[in-house]
């Protein structure tokens, strides 16, 4: 090249720079006031040959940027057959940018079916801790498979000692996350809580990123991500305490402001979380129910109750005699397209061992009351029994007794049969216990008496104890073992096997271990 034409060139270049703004251009040698790993990795939405694996760079993870500035940071990462990195098999460079949080969700493709990898990222001279990463069996392929059930994680009623405990079970292939990931209630007023929110009610984008900052901080909800893949859906906390579709919780919050504050908290929610979800014109309408398999050995099939309800019955409660339209046909709960995309789902999955529904709330209706007039939560299946009665009528219809519902929400174990209005038992539901939410708890939910017991057969066992349970599936046998702590309100809980339960394929009834 002439030295003139070179010069020209470089002046051309000059001028476009300046007038490019500073954050479209992609630094590869940041300076961070700290670790930019300090929300730790994850990985999730694993098929035969992929997986997302997820991390967010925020070396002052409580600041509203994560203490990242403006400019666009490449961070490269790798994909190694062993933990020591000597076999890297995927790699790779990926751009974390501000609209997004500064989060990096890495689809990594062409891996080999039904075996563990190891995955990190690497900025400037900063190295992330290390992630599992496990695929799935090929289609058609019957395989083992352990998977842990876990949900509602409040950060100021408790310590995360249950994930330490998780992240050291040695068969774990996978972790179902069912909601209530964050909190989104301002601090505590109570002078004897574990911990407190480091801000008042969250409301905006920033507000939401800080709060999950804060939660993800946590070195052993960190620890539990970076043992294997999980698959995460939300529930109510992730935006409002019991919102249905535009309805918030307060009476003052509008249909626009529901809307607006939705799109912050989804947004915020798919930022921090390893999936792998369609594309949206407004972050307000994320959809989030997808379904995930094991080879021929189960189907998962998460689904969202919150997105498009309608507003709860009887002005919403736990112990409410139904009222007023909670038994109108048209009311949903997961959504007539949902409700379409879950039928159609288990009705072709008929070579599939087991349907697995990764549920928000419980799905069986508790009775609270005692005597002639039912007791339900409003806020449950049971405050929408035109849904419930299609929920269940599908199970039976396509996938009776190889079929089982995994809840959250309740914040307690609940091991029920759920039965048709005819008596008929076509499914199980493990209902599991919360991360922290509730404090320490007890034995038995002190409103589950004997008499309350009575009025509810449908119900095997109740316990009121923090924890998770272990599904462990292998042919035609599944097996939950509720693994629960004695308290959370202080450190170094151990950890046992409350009780245990058997299902198998085809046969109604749940077997006490």
């Amino acid at each position: 090249m002439k030295r003139r034409d070179f010069l020209l060139d470089a002046a051309r270049l000059a001028a476009l720079t300046a007038v490019i703004p500073n954050d479209w251009r992609v630094t590869f040698r940041p300076r961070y006031a700290d670790d930019p790993f300090s929300l730790g990795v994850a990985c999730g939405d694993p098929t035969p040959n992929s997986a997302i694996i997820w991390t967010r760079l925020a070396p002052r993870p409580l600041e509203p940027d994560g203490g990242m500035g403006g400019a666009r940071v490449g961070v490269n990462w790798q994909v190694a057959a062993d933990e020591q990195f000597t076999k890297i098999v995927k790699n790779g460079r990926a751009t974390a940018a501000p609209e997004l949080g500064f989060s990096l969700h890495v689809d990594v493709t062409g891996l080999e079916p039904d075996r563990w990898y190891f995955y990190r990222f690497t900025t400037a001279d900063a190295t992330s801790p290390v992630g599992r990463l496990r695929t799935t069996p090929a289609s058609g392929v019957i395989r083992p498979l352990s998977f842990a059930v876990v949900s509602c994680q409040h950060y100021e009623t408790g310590l995360y000692t249950a994930y330490k405990h998780l992240a050291a079970e040695s068969n774990v292939d996978l972790v179902t996350h069912l909601g209530d990931y964050i909190y989104e209630y301002g601090p505590t007023m109570s002078a004897t809580a574990p911990r407190k929110h480091a801000s008042t009610e969250v409301r905006t984008l920033d507000q939401y990123r800080a709060r999950y900052a804060q939660y993800k901080s946590d070195p052993m909800l960190q620890a539990a991500h970076a043992r294997c893949p999980w698959e995460v859906v939300w529930d109510d906390h992730e935006v409002d305490n019991n919102y249905a579709g535009l309805n918030g919780e307060g009476e003052m919050e509008s249909e626009e402001q529901m809307r607006a504050r939705r799109a912050a908290a989804y947004q915020a929610w798919w930022e921090h979380q390893p999936v792998r979800v369609p594309r949206v014109k407004d972050w307000a309408d994320l959809r989030i129910s997808r379904s995930l398999e094991w080879g021929a050995t189960a189907k998962f099939w998460m689904i969202d109750t919150r997105q498009y309800r309608a507003n709860q019955a009887c002005d919403d409660g736990v112990d409410k005699v139904p009222c007023g339209d909670w038994d109108d046909p048209k009311r949903q709960f997961m959504g007539a397209e949902d409700e379409k995309w879950l039928e159609q789902g288990l009705a072709a999955s008929n070579k599939t061992q087991w349907q697995v529904i990764g549920n928000q709330t419980i799905a069986t209706s508790i009775d609270s009351g005692v005597g002639p007039d039912r007791n339900l939560s409003m806020d449950s299946w049971s405050g929408y029994p035109a849904a419930q009665k299609r929920f269940l009528g599908m199970m039976g219809k396509h996938a009776a007794n190889r079929s089982v519902v995994l809840t959250g929400d309740n914040h307690a174990n609940w091991v029920n049969e759920l039965r048709t209005d005819a008596g008929k038992t076509v499914a199980a539901e493990f209902v599991g216990t919360s991360i922290t939410s509730g404090g320490d708890g007890s034995e038995r939910s002190n409103f589950f008496n004997e008499q309350v017991a009575a009025e509810n057969p449908q119900v095997r066992w109740q316990n009121n104890r923090r924890g998770y349970f272990i599904a462990d599936v292998d042919g035609d046998k599944w097996t939950t073992r509720f693994r629960t702590v004695p308290f959370v309100t202080r450190p170094d809980a151990p950890v046992e096997t409350a009780s245990a339960w058997r299902l198998t394929r085809g046969r109604p009834d749940i077997e006490k271990v």
